[in-house]
Parts: structure tokens; C-alpha cells; sequence
């Protein structure tokens, strides 16, 4: 199993990113590493509950995830388990958000753990680099 870790600083206050992280609006902003949209968005934001999020990329093609929170402390902490809808087989994955209050907005530290090998490592840090990327330019000045 292997690891990755995204920082980003978003113009934005904690409480605020944290709602983009969690809510179905904020998610359709963000979700997914390039410009196409986020055809549906669930959360049900507790510990225990869960969340599903289907997008379609610029190519058409179409993506979906879900799991369940595991830790929700607004507006610091989220943590989730992360599983694409069609890799049944496959074991979940954690996805941990630490949201920190910094002058110019929040330091995002974004980590996905639980990944099987280097390649999926790879592959989710591409889209996931383009999702926060996407969070950061929503929140732009």
C-alpha cells in the first residue's frame, strides 16, 4: 500500500472550504481533474454516513466514488473511506483533509492512503492535483 500528499492554499477561510468539501454545490466547483461537470453529488455528512460523486471528463467519459466518513470535525478535520463504484474487488482506500486557518485563507493538506501500488498512486495524484487545483481557482481573488 502506498500513499500520496496534496497541499494547497486556498483563498478562502476554513469554514468555508470545508462546505465546498462536504456540501453537493461546493463539490460541483471542484470534483473531478479537469472542466467537466459533476452530474451528481451526495453527502450525508456524520460519521457513519456516506457520499457519492459521479463526473464526466472532458474525453465523455464518465467516473463514479463514494464511501463513508469516517472522522468530521468541521471546520478542520474530514476523513473518509474512498472506493471507485465500478472496482468492487478492490479494497477502499482513506481519503484525510486537514484544512489550517493561515493569513491569506487555509493551507489545505489533502492525503489518500490506502492505494494498492505507485501507478494508482500516480493516477490519483494527477486528478486529484486537478481537482485542487480547481478548488484553489474557485476561491481566487
Amino acid at each position: 500500500m502506498t500513499s500520496l500528499t496534496l497541499v494547497r492554499r486556498i483563498n478562502a477561510q476554513p469554514a468555508t472550504v470545508f462546505q465546498a468539501l462536504t456540501t453537493p454545490e461546493g463539490i460541483s466547483h471542484w470534483w473531478g481533474p479537469d472542466d467537466g461537470p459533476v452530474l451528481l453529488a451526495e453527502t450525508d455528512v456524520r460519521v457513519g454516513g456516506r457520499f457519492r460523486v459521479r463526473f464526466r471528463m472532458l474525453d465523455g467519459s464518465e467516473h463514479e466514488s463514494s464511501g463513508e466518513y469516517l472522522r468530521v470535525e468541521p471546520p478542520h478535520h474530514l476523513e473518509m473511506s474512498w472506493r471507485w463504484s465500478d472496482d468492487e474487488a478492490g479494497p477502499d482506500s482513506r481519503v484525510i483533509v486537514a484544512l489550517r486557518a493561515i493569513d491569506t485563507g487555509t493551507e489545505l493538506t489533502f492525503t489518500h492512503d490506502r492505494l494498492r501500488d505507485e501507478a494508482t498512486a500516480r493516477s490519483h495524484e494527477d486528478g486529484w492535483g486537478g481537482a485542487l487545483d480547481k478548488l484553489v481557482r474557485h476561491y481566487a481573488a
